[in-house]
């Protein structure tokens, strides 16, 4: 059933909606990982790497929306769900526990780079299908790298 019916051809739809929720599950796997580990870390560079965390929360949770809602342009219903994000999530999982200021950073230096590496092979997948969803994945690729670098400076 259409509530939405999007303008792309189905096939084109398909692979759309396709990297639009891999995105999705991604970016609130990425800020439940982020505030996990600021609630935990511990060390000397406690401070600035909790304030860093909630930086990355506040991007994972406003792109998230973006591709939620681009996906409900679209027609596709978007799936946020905890079971769906833990099922197709890409991230390791997140270690229990206090964590130690320079393993906090390493883990969300892998993190980005997991979500990253998705999303680059989205903005690939959507160029032909759908530039307007490809700009989106490019802006989010473009703030996650931001992150990804301060984060490896903070452990260099």
């Amino acid at each position: 059933m259409y509530v939405v019916k999007s303008p792309l051809a189905d096939a084109d739809l398909k692979t759309v909606a396709e990297a639009l929720q891999g995105a999705l599950v991604d970016l609130v796997d990425l800020s439940l990982v982020a505030k996990q580990i600021h609630w935990n870390v511990v060390g000397p560079r406690f401070r600035s790497v909790h304030l860093q965390l909630d930086e990355v929360v506040a991007s994972a949770r406003t792109h998230s929306d973006t591709v939620a809602e681009r996906a409900s342009a679209l027609g596709v219903p978007p799936d946020g769900r905890a079971a769906t994000v833990s099922s197709t999530s890409g991230i390791k999982t997140t270690p229990s526990g206090w964590i130690k200021d320079g393993d906090a950073v390493g883990a969300m230096v892998d993190a980005l780079g997991s979500v990253i590496t998705r999303m680059r092979e989205r903005v690939h997948t959507t160029e032909e299908p759908d530039p307007v969803s490809q700009d989106i994945f490019i802006q989010i690729t473009a703030d996650l790298e931001k992150h990804h670098w301060m984060f490896q400076a903070e452990n260099a």
